[in-house]
């Protein structure tokens, strides 16, 4: 269990105020207005297990409200790469079925295969439609000229900043060369570990760093380097987790199988130094390094269609399948590299997490956050 004797499940961390939007990933200025959700995710109480719904957007902050029916159980040129993708970095390593990064070998734990690549699509989609677009930074397209991507992934948001951004450059970096070949004429991808020495011949007018909870071993220098690489003006946006899960109902006890792989999982990776619970600290980081006009907003994401309002319930949906489908991949690494696990316990466990994530009466739920500040001078 995280933080030293508090139960996720009953006390979940302080709460500011929701957003939900229509959905769609598109520029943020073809957003609709956002209206204001606030007390809990209200519960669907005519939701049974997952299944097969489908459609929506969202974003939410303040407390879920549940579902009273809720009882029943990519261009047209080609990347291109800062190397020619050496053996070194494209031998990856295969363990428990799966595929891992082979450069700086071991400083990522997750996959980066192709189920991972589903599940980070899954993800995008499920932030994307959290927050009502691909960003909030209040980004001048006429001013920005050079944009970079820390820990790009499937290169999807890259991709989509670069229609968006079609005078800007934009470079995305990963440890794993997964991106796409063919992009936007203005996009261009870099395998390269964003926590060594940068050699950028130029600065950003606007770096971007997403979903890189229990990846990054030092986050205020990683910070700090950003800052330092903006140009004077510039703007950096952060979005990321608490993956610590919780309830706001108590519907998610301790003992919990979901609560109980969850927190293993983390304590994990906090065993290899990686902060699985970057986002509620971004703020004091970005404060510290330097910014200025800096926004925080916070947002609750439900684990499976229990939440009674239909955006959320959808964004639900996809959270289910993402953690669903990603079980053994988040899992077998950790567990049994660095908890000791032998595989057959570890299988046993996620039978009984998915047993779990499929009772609609347990609302367990994580945290979004977005931070983004400008440099001075």
């Amino acid at each position: 269990m995280s933080d030293k004797g508090k139960s996720p499940a009953t006390t979940p961390p302080p709460e500011d105020s929701p957003a939900t939007r229509k959905p769609s990933p598109a520029a943020n200025d073809e957003l609709p207005p956002a209206s204001t959700i606030d007390g809990l995710i209200e519960v669907d109480r005519n939701v049974g297990s997952p299944t097969c719904l489908l459609s929506g957007t969202m974003s939410t902050d303040k407390h879920v409200q549940l579902d009273d029916d809720n009882d029943s159980a990519i261009g047209d040129s080609v990347s291109t790469y800062t190397s020619s993708l050496a053996s070194s970095v494209i031998d990856y390593p295969i363990e428990h079925g799966r595929q891992y990064h082979a450069y700086r070998a071991g400083r990522y734990s997750r996959p980066n295969d192709d189920a991972e690549m589903e599940r980070l699509l899954l993800l995008h989609e499920i932030m994307t439609r959290t927050i009502g677009g691909l960003y909030l930074a209040p980004i001048d397209k006429h001013k920005t000229h050079r944009i970079l991507d820390i820990g790009t992934g499937t290169g999807i948001w890259a991709i989509s900043i670069g229609d968006k951004f079609p005078h800007a450059e934009v470079i995305g970096n990963d440890l794993s060369a997964n991106m796409p070949t063919f992009v936007p004429p203005n996009v261009k991808f870099e395998v390269d570990d964003v926590e060594s020495p940068w050699l950028h011949d130029a600065k950003f007018d606007w770096i971007f760093c997403r979903y890189m909870a229990a990846g990054i071993f030092d986050w205020p220098k990683l910070v700090s380097n950003i800052y330092d690489n903006l140009t004077p003006h510039g703007w950096a946006e952060f979005q990321d987790f608490d993956l610590q899960y919780y309830s706001d109902d108590g519907s998610l006890a301790p003992d919990d199988p979901l609560l109980v792989w969850i927190s293993s999982l983390l304590d994990a990776a906090r065993a290899l130094k990686r902060d699985p619970n970057p986002g509620s600290q971004l703020e004091g980081w970005v404060r510290g390094a330097g910014f200025v006009n800096v926004a925080h907003k916070r947002y609750k994401i439900p684990i499976g269609p229990w939440a009674r309002d239909p955006a959320l319930k959808e964004i639900g949906l996809l959270n289910y399948w993402q953690v669903n489908g990603g079980l053994e991949g988040l899992t077998l690494r950790l567990f049994t590299g660095v908890l000791g696990w032998k595989k057959d316990e570890i299988l046993v466990l996620l039978a009984k997490v998915r047993q779990s994530l499929r009772n609609p009466a347990v609302h367990a739920m994580f945290d979004f956050h977005v931070v983004y500040g400008q440099r001075v001078e």
